[in-house]
């Protein structure tokens, strides 16, 4: 008997920001893989079986909820925010290319959800209105003249850009370096908004400029979002027009 396996995101923090499709995957689910922290989001419901591992392990982590929905399991791998933005969707389906050829007759899909740059523009207002693009300043799995060459590459389009994974322990310098880059091609009065544990009880925002942007502010619970030339504020809210104006 071959099992099956969803990939579901729980959102940004809240409780009622994950979507009632997510909320009735995971309780129909035999088995939970996923980090350790997301996990904990979720209810404990008697007899499921909760597979736990380290934020670095997404490959193995696929291949274990693969191996178990092959077994038979009805295999639920929790991710925070969207599983498809920066998260185990990904991974998962590279298991799978990579992986044992029964895997590509399971039945996978993927839920939606919530992600951490949705979540966070929705603190502020509508920075994300226009023209937007997300770019993750974690160089684990690419390389920093990558990350380096996007930056600039959106800043001169003029993009708002949301900027995930600004800063961690072990990474404290790519964002100050990312700010940097991008004031060699936007405007210092550019606003920079960075929001930490958006969509939960304790979302805190800090509004900025470019030139006046501390990348102190962030850590791994961060989402950064620049904006762009029509990027404006309004009262406390901050949008950007959804057309170019002068």
């Amino acid at each position: 008997m071959i099992g099956s396996l969803v990939i579901v995101g729980t959102g940004p923090g809240k409780a009622d920001l994950m979507t009632p499709a997510t909320k009735a995957a995971i309780a129909q689910a035999t088995d939970l893989v996923g980090y350790g922290p997301y996990l904990a989001r979720v209810p404990v419901i008697q007899g499921q079986c909760r597979h736990a591992s380290d934020n670095r392990l997404e490959l193995d982590r696929a291949r274990h909820a693969l191996a178990l929905a092959a077994a038979g399991r009805k295999v639920a791998v929790v991710s925070g925010g969207d599983p498809g933005v920066f998260a185990m969707a990904a991974a998962v389906f590279e298991a799978v290319e990579a992986g044992d050829p029964v895997w590509h007759a399971l039945d996978i899909r993927v839920e939606p959800g919530v992600t951490a740059m949705l979540a966070a523009a929705a603190e502020v207002g509508a920075p994300l209105g226009s023209d937007f693009c997300a770019i993750s300043l974690s160089d684990n799995l690419k390389s920093w003249s990558t990350i380096e060459r996007r930056l600039k590459a959106a800043a001169e389009a003029d993009f708002v850009i949301a900027l995930y994974n600004p800063a961690s322990k072990a990474r404290p310098r790519q964002l100050g370096e990312a700010f940097a880059l991008l004031r060699t091609v936007k405007r210092g009065e550019t606003p920079v908004l960075f929001v930490r544990a958006a969509g939960t009880a304790e979302a805190r925002v800090i509004a900025t400029t470019l030139g006046g942007a501390d990348a102190a502010h962030a850590d791994m619970r961060t989402l950064v979002i620049v904006g762009a030339s029509t990027t404006r504020q309004v009262g406390r809210w901050i949008y950007t027009p959804r057309g170019a104006r002068p």
